[in-house]
């Protein structure tokens, strides 16, 4: 495992608003993800979300993406990596909301293949993680990636790979909005607004290509995506840390 690069804290120009003036409190490094985007009906997406949090769209389209990928160097601060807790896959679905003017991401499901993991993000985040049952691999430039939800009927299978060169988005451009976010947002058991800051740098995306066979992961979560050709972004890593999770 490929240790944390602690060096992304010193790399803050891109960011919309300032880093947390409190402690970070966890690590991540996120590996061979996928960007999949579709464009979904805004009027669909808005009955899905929280009250009082506003759907962003991108001149006027709303978006919802599947994002599967590898974590590894999870971990809280100041703790070393733990060989059943610090790597693992995982893979999330999710769409895009203003709270309080702020950009963040909503997630309607975040499947992992660590138990432990998905019950500490549920009971310290309040996210609507999930056990899974998945298995990545990388053959010949290829990721192929699999994933069954256990409790419910939410599969993913695809292959996927990266076909141009890294660089950072462009501010303005819909690559930008869909990736260049930095908190998410979700409510508490009480249903009050909550939110969690992050900090990683502009992300290295690349142009990409999708083999996708099996996805239905939106649909367990209510949504129909189109049958259209989704938007590919693919980054080979990307380091970020976290911090806790706080009323609005």
């Amino acid at each position: 495992m490929t240790s944390f690069n602690f060096d992304i804290l010193n790399i803050t120009e891109h960011r919309p608003w300032p880093m947390p003036s409190s402690p970070w409190v966890m690590t991540q490094t996120w590996n061979d993800l996928l960007f999949a985007h579709w464009p979904v009906a805004a009027d669909v997406l808005r009955e899905t979300i929280p009250r009082g949090f506003e759907l962003d769209e991108f001149e006027g389209q709303a978006w919802v993406g599947i994002v599967p990928f590898y974590m590894t160097n999870v971990s809280p601060r100041g703790l070393p990596n733990l060989p059943w807790m610090s790597e693992f896959a995982e893979l999330n679905v999710r769409t895009y909301v203003r709270v309080g003017g702020d950009p963040g991401v909503y997630f309607f499901s975040l499947d992992a293949a660590n138990p432990v993991a998905v019950g500490v993000a549920r009971t310290m985040f309040n996210l609507p993680y999930f056990s899974a049952n998945m298995r990545v691999n990388e053959r010949d430039g290829w990721i192929d990636y699999e994933s069954r939800r256990s409790s419910a009927p939410a599969e993913f299978v695809a292959r996927y790979r990266a076909i141009d060169d890294a660089r950072p988005p462009v501010k303005g451009t819909l690559e930008h909005f869909l990736t260049e976010r930095y908190c998410l947002f979700t409510v508490d058991s009480s249903f009050h607004a909550c939110r969690v800051d992050i900090h990683h740098p502009p992300w290295p995306l690349q142009p990409a290509e999708a083999q996708i066979t099996v996805n239905t992961m939106a649909d367990a979560a209510g949504i129909h995506l189109p049958a259209t050709a989704p938007v590919l972004h693919f980054s080979k890593r990307q380091d970020m840390v976290g911090w806790m999770i706080h009323r609005i």
